[in-house]
């Protein structure tokens, strides 16, 4: 219902992902999206959770090739200059009052407002570590590595956020010295129905923003945040939205 609206000459896809602990194969659905992109001119497989994936498992006219035997890395990247209104991004409506539409994003504008919002709303910069618990499918992953744009650090996390532990982010923020941690009510909601304490049992001493989003914050879930995880922190229930890949509220 997406992709097929854009007729794409290249796809680039794992043959499998991991969460909470189990493999999951994704060779059967990603055959299904193959016979609806007649368009479809490479096909790239990045082999991840299924090191043992092979091309002629997939059913398309396209050339298929695995990551590895598609790319090599070394030398630095060639930038060109492109116009300000150029298209970057294309996301989707929610598809709940009929197929998915396409809105397309420009270069020029995504890249002025996500400068703004992480170097003045969020206090980034060049010193600073974002993490946003976020899917690919969902306008935060674009917010996100445009975090590098200023200089920042942006660390990505694939799987459970509750996988091994509860603890499991809290973890990351020491681990990788997180100065901003983005995520929802319901994951701040879990973690206080779960009775952690992470001021007690964890640093935190890189974490200067905590962001929440989705949905709007409740009052005792605030509570809990200045209470159980840091009390000298800003917090921001954010509002924002596809169609401006942004924030209207930060």
């Amino acid at each position: 219902d997406r992709f097929g609206q854009i007729e794409p000459k290249v796809l680039i896809t794992c043959a499998g992902y991991r969460y909470a602990g189990k493999v999951i194969d994704q060779s059967s659905k990603l055959n299904e999206i193959l016979e609806r992109l007649p368009s479809l001119q490479q096909l790239i497989i990045v082999p991840y959770a299924r090191p043992q994936a092979r091309p002629e498992e997939y059913q398309t006219r396209a050339h298929v090739a695995l990551w590895d035997d598609f790319y090599s890395p070394g030398g630095e990247p060639d930038f060109v200059a492109v116009p300000f209104d150029q298209p970057l991004y294309i996301l989707y409506s929610s598809g709940t009052t009929g197929v998915p539409k396409c809105i397309i994003h420009g270069t020029g504008g995504v890249l002025l407002t996500h400068l703004k919002e992480h170097g003045l709303h969020a206090d980034l910069s060049r010193d600073d570590c974002l993490f946003y618990y976020t899917t690919c499918g969902w306008m935060m992953w674009n917010w996100l590595v445009s975090v590098l744009a200023i200089g920042a650090t942006a660390v990505l996390y694939d799987g459970s956020p509750f996988h091994p532990g509860p603890e499991r982010l809290m973890d990351l923020i020491d681990q990788e010295k997180i100065s901003v941690f983005g995520t929802s009510p319901k994951f701040l909601a879990t973690l206080e129905k779960a009775g952690l304490q992470p001021r007690l049992s964890h640093d935190l001493g890189s974490l200067k923003g905590l962001i929440s989003t989705g949905s709007p914050l409740s009052p005792q879930s605030y509570d809990y945040v200045y209470r159980e995880i840091k009390p000298e922190l800003c917090l921001s229930s954010m509002s924002g939205g596809t169609d401006i890949v942004s924030c209207f509220v930060i």
